[in-house]
């Protein structure tokens, strides 16, 4: 029995033996196993990563090509003031003559020995002019040697040859692009100053030439210094990754656009060289923000922070414009110019260290102050955001959005600086003047204005907003309100075109009147003092603004025939047949009342206002040149007599008070305007060679408490004593005589004291209040005409005085 248990005992520990062994047996297999199909799905994945990963750099590739190989950056249209002309004969000041070379980017030197360099040397100014493509063609580089006598041009040499006129280049100041704010210039890596491309490799990738898009010890090195430091204090991307970067991509801090910063630097490396990168590079780099406008790469960065092309800086402003690079915002020399002085010096001590320069160029360039141009620092200022509206809305008749986006046009407009900067000064003076004089609020006066030139219709100065730096709503273009009195001219020219019924010495009633509105009530006008006059002078009547004469003369005439020339003279939009749009009661903007007034100014020609003069194409191929195209739509002798008439409301009716104001005595003609509860001041008036037009209200509509004599004149007033005006001159024409007449209706046949001598088309003859034996002569063509019709001639202003300011206009 006993041996039978023990034999059972070895069977069972050998059973135990044997699972065991089988246990053992099997663990092996498992892991292996289980490796094996770990391996298999590794090496799967890492196929599967690797296609993605190709097939992603394949789609990055893709992306790369077609924007390099395109190069098609948003070139906007850059925008040019007109050039300055000199010509033999002008009078000109030798203090804004400098202020304008210095817009210029011209630099004041002792030897003029090298191109954007002039010099003052007693009466004379030699000047070594830039190469300039006008839209007439291109302009070499040349040497211009001016003289000077009394402040007036004696003599002009170009190039050693005597010439009668110089034109100095245009000022770029502004860019139009419906769809981008990006703005720059191009440049081709040939035109790149060597010093420039040195100071950018030594400060921002040294290896540049040697790596392969990415430097890794760059990085690594970058990564023990920003450690040490405790904060970011060096980049570790080479010139290819900003490109990717600022060209592909953005600049959130993410792995994923790191990545693809990588991988992108490396392909850009393998497809293109070296010279290409670093060429698009220097055109796509952002250097400075001025409002929503991005100043990108270096040619256009060096016109906004010195105000001339790159080619004519020197080492230390190459090493301030590489400097800026690491943060636009941070090292822009306009507002933080010890920060950018600091950093540009640490470029040159980088410049010096790789033996780009010599001890001598370093200690010299370390010395050179920051001397940023003063476009510059008042950039927002010279962007003249409201003219610029205007260029936009005459682009709008040639182009769609489309045409301008990539173009690179070159749009050379007729905006005069000088002027400009006068008309923005008057507003500004004589809008606080007003406020203050009236206990009117501080600012809530608004304010739209332009200046144009009666010759050909050339826009000189333009203001929409009180804030003359502001780009938004422009009033001048934009704005539409009751224009009042100045419709009233045209009225009494609807007259006047009848030459059997009037002429200025037709007796008008003022007196009151009702007109019977259907579907309204009857519409009964009064004076401003609400008086009456009885029977006035037809040219008193317009002279003196007076409202009830102008009803019933317009009444007269018909609504219909006052609007008919209304649209014939330039104002395209309907007017609806209303009897109160005899007295104003539409509305227009200043543009509107603009190109009304130049027909009268310019002698009867309708010419369209135009802001532009010209366009090249990016290749400088002339695109399209504005020609200027004229209508005759006022016969010569009847506009003698309306602009006649207009000046008496200069020299004796409601814009008297303009003129003695500011001691303007060019003969000057204009009108006033006031609308219903003094909301709207208005004032248009021109002198021989400018038509000024001025509104001022309140956005809100409300009451301003001023007329057109106490608001906008003084603003017109003010601007025309500065610019550079030429008598308004009516000419001879052999068509008017001068006539004796009645000036009151209680003058007698025997009371010559009470009478005047008027123009009359010999059309008109005979007047019925004519009196003192009813002498009538024609006017003998060597007659001073403005003597013989003025009571009392006109004294002429005082030479100095004008001339010494002549020049701020030109």
């Amino acid at each position: 029995m006993a041996t039978k248990k023990t034999n059972a005992k070895v069977k069972n520990t050998n059973n135990k033996k044997g699972m065991s062994k089988e246990k053992s047996a099997k663990k092996p297999q498992n892991k292996s196993a289980w490796l094996s199909v770990s391996l298999f799905w590794f090496v799967r994945l890492c196929i599967i990563g690797a296609v993605g990963l190709l097939a992603y750099t394949a789609y990055l590739d893709v992306q790369i090509r077609n924007k390099f190989e395109g190069q098609k950056w948003a070139l906007p249209a850059h925008v040019y003031t007109r050039p300055m002309e000199i010509y033999i004969g002008q009078q000109l000041d030798f203090d804004l003559l400098e202020q304008e070379l210095d817009e210029l980017g011209y630099q004041a030197k002792n030897n003029v020995d090298r191109v954007g360099t002039y010099n003052f040397t007693g009466a004379k100014l030699d000047i070594f002019q830039r190469q300039f493509r006008f839209w007439d063609g291109l302009r070499a580089a040349q040497r211009t040697t001016i003289d000077f006598r009394n402040g007036q041009i004696q003599s002009i040499i170009v190039n050693g040859q005597a010439t009668e006129i110089v034109r100095l280049e245009p000022r770029l100041f502004g860019s139009v692009s419906p769809l981008s704010h990006e703005d720059r210039a191009l440049l081709k890596l040939e035109d790149v100053p060597q010093g420039l491309i040195d100071a950018l490799l030594a400060i921002e990738d040294k290896h540049f030439y040697s790596h392969f898009g990415l430097n890794p010890l760059g990085i690594i090195r970058a990564l023990i210094n920003n450690m040490l430091a405790g904060r970011v204090v060096q980049g570790g991307s080479t010139l290819t990754q900003q490109l990717v970067k600022n060209y592909y991509l953005s600049s959130e801090q993410t792995l994923k656009r790191k990545f693809n910063e990588a991988i992108m630097s490396v392909l850009l490396e393998v497809h293109y060289s070296k010279d290409e990168i670093l060429q698009a590079y220097i055109n796509e780099i952002h250097l400075a923000q001025v409002g929503n406008r991005a100043i990108h790469g270096f040619e256009l960065g060096s016109q906004y922070f010195y105000g001339r092309p790159l080619q004519e800086l020197e080492l230390a402003e190459f090493a301030l414009l590489a400097g800026i690079l690491k943060g636009s915002s941070y090292y822009n020399p306009v507002r933080h110019p010890e920060r950018a002085k600091e950093r540009r010096n640490l470029v040159l001590q980088a410049m010096l260290d790789d033996a780009k320069i010599t001890s001598e160029d370093y200690t010299q360039a370390l010395a050179t102050e920051i001397n940023i141009s003063a476009n510059a620092e008042r950039a927002a200022p010279l962007s003249y955001p409201s003219f610029m509206g205007l260029v936009r809305e005459n682009l709008k008749d040639e182009y769609q959005q489309e045409d301008l986006l990539n173009d690179g046009l070159q749009i050379y407009t007729t905006l005069n600086p000088r002027i400009q900067k006068t008309l923005e000064e008057s507003v500004q003076r004589e809008l606080d003047n007003i406020e203050q004089s009236r206990s009117i609020e501080a600012g809530t006066l608004q304010v739209a204005a332009t200046v144009i030139r009666t010759d050909n219709g050339e826009v000189a100065a333009v203001i929409g907003d009180r804030q003359n730096s502001i780009s938004g709503f422009n009033r001048a273009v934009t704005a539409r309100r009751p224009v009042g009195s100045l419709l009233k001219p045209f009225v009494y020219l609807t007259a006047l075109e009848k030459t059997d019924r009037y002429s200025l010495a037709s007796l008008i009633d003022d007196k009151s009147i009702v007109v019977e509105q259907a579907g309204s009530e009857d519409w009964r006008p009064q004076n401003y003092n609400e008086q009456e006059y009885g029977k006035v002078l037809l040219v008193d009547a317009l002279a003196k603004s007076y409202n009830l004469a102008t009803v019933q003369l317009g009444m007269d005439l018909g609504v219909s025939n006052v609007i008919s020339t209304i649209n014939r003279l330039g104002y395209e939009d309907n007017i609806p047949e209303l009897p109160s749009m005899l007295l104003g009661a539409v509305p227009m903007s200043v543009m509107d009342v603009s190109q009304l007034y130049l027909s009268l100014a310019s002698g009867g020609f309708k010419t369209p206002i135009k802001s532009i003069r010209s366009l090249l194409t990016n290749d400088n191929e002339p695109l399209s040149r504005y020609s200027l195209r004229v209508e005759q739509v006022v016969e010569p002798e009847v506009n003698y007599l309306i602009n006649y008439a207009l000046q008496e409301v200069m020299r004796s009716g409601t814009g008297r008070s303009a003129v003695n104001a500011s001691h303007v005595d060019y003969a000057v003609a204009g009108k006033t305007g006031t609308t219903d509860n003094y909301r709207d001041s208005w004032f248009a008036g021109f002198s021989g060679n400018y038509l000024t037009v001025v509104w001022v209200g309140r956005d809100d509509n409300q009451s301003t408490g001023l007329t057109g004599a106490s608001g906008a004149a003084k603003i017109w007033a003010t601007a025309m004593e500065n610019i550079p005006m030429q008598k308004l001159e009516l000419g001879y024409l052999e068509q008017i005589t001068s006539q004796t007449v009645y000036y009151s209706s209680n003058a007698t046949a025997e009371d010559c004291d009470q009478s005047r001598q008027l123009p009359v088309l010999l059309a008109s003859l005979p007047l019925e209040n004519v009196v003192c034996n009813q002498n009538i002569q024609l006017l003998p063509s060597n007659q001073d005409e403005e003597k013989h019709f003025e009571p009392k001639p006109t004294p002429q202003p005082k030479r100095q005085s004008i001339w010494k300011r002549i020049f701020g206009s030109i």
